[in-house]
């Protein structure tokens, strides 16, 4: 896929706020259309945002889908709005119909959207079996029933880029507990079945003219992140980064042909945007 305008369609999910809509707004100003997906579509709903079962976390988070749509609009791009819950099996199959329907056709799948209830940053001894089925159903169950409806439309128009966002937390053990710069069981395990992903679908699809990335984006300070007060202990911990940095990866891995070098690979996104300079002035000189 080149650079110009009109690229093709992408369909992001999570894009109310945080990575996926950076993400959305950067390939919209690449020249695609836009499917956008998350539960906030309108300002003001409130969700749950509790990822420990020790804390309460329902409020309205900053951030819709109606607000990242006006902002792809801004941008050149046509944008369809789809409310995706990722809990929900029959939210999941509607958002896949809908965003097949929506622009005749997805090119670019960028599974973004994450769970952030109860059990993803609780202690082993404090999860239980109900909440590890959540986090399951929603970060691998779900995202690879999109992979299944999306991809064999790629595979039968011979071109498609699908974008699995994972997480360092699946591929190394925790340095602390949750509650004090690490992460949850649940959590770390799910990304790292995710992780899983790309690789199977490459031996299953060999040769076929479809890529398969995993994009690791390193901390990123979300909204979530810092009404519960997480951001503090992990900032300390892994530093951290704008939601630029990780949309302007995915980004290259849609648009460059260099990217095909990392089909089936893990992408780190801090390191690898710092190295071609895709954020300009990030990182800060420093001084």
């Amino acid at each position: 896929m080149g650079s110009q305008a009109r690229n093709g369609v992408a369909f992001v999910t999570g894009a109310s706020r945080g990575i996926g809509r950076a993400t959305s707004l950067a390939l919209a100003e690449a020249g695609f259309d836009l499917v956008i997906a998350a539960r906030t579509v309108a300002g003001g709903e409130v969700h749950d945002y509790s990822a420990s079962a020790r804390l309460d976390v329902r409020r309205a988070m900053p951030g819709s889908l109606d607000e990242t749509a006006a902002l792809v609009r801004e941008r050149g791009g046509q944008a369809a709005v789809v409310k995706l819950d990722l809990l929900d099996r029959s939210s999941v199959e509607a958002a896949a119909a809908a965003a097949s329907r929506a622009f005749g056709a997805v090119d670019v799948l960028v599974n973004n959207a994450v769970y952030q209830g109860p059990g993803t940053m609780d202690a082993v001894m404090d999860l239980t079996p109900e909440q590890v089925e959540t986090v399951y159903r929603a970060n691998v169950v779900h995202p690879l029933l999109l992979v299944q409806r999306l991809l064999p439309a790629m595979l039968e128009r011979g071109r498609g880029v699908i974008v699995n966002v994972v997480s360092a937390a699946g591929m190394s053990d925790p340095p602390a507990p949750p509650d004090a710069g690490g992460w949850g069981f649940a959590y770390g395990s799910s990304k790292a079945a995710l992780i899983r992903l790309a690789g199977a679908l490459r031996a299953e699809h060999a040769g076929a003219p479809v890529r398969f990335h995993n994009m690791e984006p390193g901390l990123i300070l979300t909204e979530s992140m810092k009404a519960q007060g997480l951001d503090a202990a992990m900032i300390e911990q892994w530093g951290g980064a704008p939601v630029e940095v990780p949309a302007a990866v995915v980004r290259w891995l849609v648009t460059d042909p260099g990217a095909a070098a990392w089909d089936a690979r893990t992408l780190h996104a801090q390191p690898h945007a710092q190295e071609l300079g895709l954020v300009p002035g990030w990182p800060p000189a420093a001084g």
